[in-house]
């Protein structure tokens, strides 16, 4: 006796029908391995495979975001808190303030930035995304989906300056 292994669930709504094929969950941004082996590459190219670590697409993301003009820091509060220490035993973490989403070809980041003040911040915003997509696409080679920026906090420069201010009381 043979038995059917497809899937026979009733159509969905809008008329299809559901199927046991791998497919990205729908909270998922980027697209994610197939569950079959591809076929190798057709132009003589030797077959492999290369995986790129969350890790190191976070690190590059987070390189690119710093080098932009007006961005002051990377990370929530807490974080930089930590980061400050880090910083002070030479252990500094380049994805603080980083997540990324890595799929098989494509990739998602979210990053969160302190923007100096008076930078424009929506300016600084548009040009951290544009430097981060320009880095992964270029040194990782993925295709970004998205940049999500969060600025958490406006630097001033008194922030720096309080311990050499003189006390208006004595």
């Amino acid at each position: 006796m043979a038995i059917d292994e497809k899937n026979t669930t009733a159509p969905a709504e809008g008329g299809m029908s559901a199927s046991r094929d791998v497919k990205p969950s729908p909270t998922s941004r980027v697209d994610r391995a197939p569950s079959a082996p591809r076929p190798a590459p057709e132009d003589g190219s030797s077959a492999g495979r290369t995986t790129i670590a969350e890790g190191v697409v976070a690190k590059v993301a987070g390189i690119a975001a710093r080098e932009v003009s007006g961005v002051h820091a990377l990370g929530g509060g807490g974080a930089r808190a930590l980061g400050v220490i880090r910083d002070a035993v030479n252990a500094t973490d380049l994805t603080q303030g980083v997540k990324v989403e890595v799929g098989e070809t494509q990739a998602a980041v979210d990053i969160t930035i302190v923007v100096d003040y008076p930078a424009p911040i929506r300016e600084v915003a548009e040009n951290v995304r544009a430097a981060v997509t320009d880095a992964i696409t270029r040194l990782v080679g993925l295709q970004v989906v998205e940049v999500n920026v969060d600025v958490n906090d406006v630097h001033l420069p008194s922030d720096d300056g309080d311990d050499d201010a003189e006390s208006r009381v004595s």
